[in-house]
């Protein structure tokens, strides 16, 4: 079936009307004639402009409108998020390609970056784009594959139980991936084991493999279901030949990139293979990413000539450690959100590039972390205590409990760093102008925090 007979079928052919859809999008502006715009909340304003380009539309506002000579191209449901959560349902039914499912607390983006850099290299296909990632977003991301496409690629976000539920329902992914178990949702969820129920709602959906970071505390004793399931570990694990364990390590970087070591067993050639990889990604938790991606690449069938190349300059989603040089400074921006995980990992591997200039490391506020909110802001001493770096501005006032930490407790930093808090955007960014010795400077925080505007030069929104 293609998609105007999947819509029909939900609409139950009660208009009695032929149509014809070509793509489905919830934006009007960018709307051409006969695509579907699906009317989400506040999109119900947009009806007339989107009928005016000669698109469809599916509205749920019963007080809408609409104009007569429209009335062919309009079909009002009870309720247009659930319609298009039935919709994607169907249409991934219908789809005869691969369906990668990613969740986890920390690294989600990357490691979808990371699979799709490698398999687009040799197949067609599509992944999550922005932060479409939640109930209304994936099933969107689902309607935007095509028949010739071999593979698509959905980030699956959450904040309670039942969100990855009804995600893996829609999408019912062939692959899934959970990267680990962290701090991120502690607001809503309050326990980390909570956490992991909730991620593992994607199990019952799961199809035919899972991987898993086999080191997490939470994951790594997932066992048995109707599928394969493959664990990424670090060389220190004891290799087990036959299994189906990815095993990286001899991790080695600096600011130009990294080269590691991959060990596992191949059931297509029936050995084992140990290979040297060179990449431009930094950080061992950023192997640790792109092993799962390998994984996934490798369950696939691609060969490791294509995945030793393709790996050797990865495109990332912005705000993701990204390197920019603006100024005479370089910037390490890795603002687009943070968590005690990852604000540690981002702290560590900053610790080891850059060491022939000065450096500064910008860490704004962890939110949705919610009564441990201090406790873990100020637990950050313990890395803040080992890592290389000459000046620690933080911004926020939850950054405050780290401050007062670091300055007041018994481990007194400032002797070998400088330490500074504030609760002023501007002041801030004066404070880093006025550092006038080469520097490179890391921004890490929140994604509410909005870091980035450090280094942009427009007015700063506080």
């Amino acid at each position: 079936m293609n998609k105007s007979e999947i819509f029909l079928s939900i609409i139950d052919n009660r208009y009695n009307r032929f149509i014809n859809i070509k793509n489905v999008s919830m934006n009007s502006k960018e709307l051409e004639e006969n695509d579907l715009f699906v009317a989400i909340r506040g999109g119900n304003k947009f009806l007339n402009e989107a009928l005016e380009k000669g698109a469809y539309v599916v509205y749920d506002d019963e007080n809408a409108q609409i104009p007569p000579e429209y009335s062919e191209k309009s079909f009002l449901v009870k309720d247009s998020v659930e319609f298009l959560q039935e919709f994607a349902e169907r249409w991934r039914k219908n789809l005869n390609l691969k369906v990668i499912g990613i969740t986890g607390s920390n690294g989600k983006t990357t490691v979808k970056d990371m699979v799709f850099h490698i398999l687009s290299g040799k197949f067609k296909g599509k992944k999550t784009e922005g932060n479409y990632n939640n109930h209304i977003g994936l099933p969107f991301t689902l309607l935007r594959s095509e028949p010739g496409d071999e593979f698509i690629i959905l980030e699956m976000g959450m904040s309670g139980f039942g969100e990855i539920d009804l995600l893996g329902k829609i999408s019912a992914p062939d692959i899934s991936i959970i990267t680990n178990i962290g701090e991120s949702h502690l607001e809503f969820l309050k326990t980390k084991e909570n956490v992991f129920k909730a991620k593992t709602e994607i199990l019952p959906h799961t199809k035919d493999v899972l991987v898993i970071n086999g080191d997490d505390t939470y994951l790594k004793n997932i066992e048995g279901g109707s599928f394969k399931t493959v664990k990424v570990l670090n060389s220190q694990n004891p290799f087990i030949s036959g299994t189906s364990n990815f095993y990286y390590g001899d991790v080695s970087f600096d600011e130009k990139g990294t080269e590691f070591s991959l060990k596992y067993f191949s059931g297509q050639r029936n050995c084992i293979i140990e290979e040297r990889y060179t990449t431009n990604v930094l950080g061992e938790h950023n192997i640790l990413n792109l092993a799962i991606a390998i994984s996934v690449a490798v369950e696939l069938g691609l060969d490791e000539t294509h995945i030793r190349e393709s790996i050797k300059d990865i495109a990332l989603t912005d705000m993701r450690f990204q390197i920019i040089s603006k100024e005479g400074t370089t910037y390490i921006n890795d603002a687009y959100n943070a968590s005690p995980m990852s604000m540690e990992k981002s702290l560590e591997t900053f610790s080891e590039i850059y060491n022939d200039r000065e450096k500064i490391a910008v860490i704004g506020d962890m939110l949705e972390l919610g009564e441990k909110e201090a406790e873990l802001h100020a637990g950050l001493s313990d890395v803040v205590g080992r890592v290389k770096i000459d000046r620690l501005y933080l911004y926020g006032l939850r950054m405050s409990f780290l401050y007062k930490k670091l300055t007041e407790g018994t481990e007194d930093v400032k002797s070998y760093m400088e330490v500074r808090h504030f609760t002023d955007k501007k002041e801030l960014r004066k404070a880093l102008s006025q550092i006038g010795n080469e520097k490179v400077i890391l921004i890490k925080g929140s994604r509410g925090m909005k870091l980035e505007e450090v280094i942009e030069d427009e007015d700063l929104s506080i």
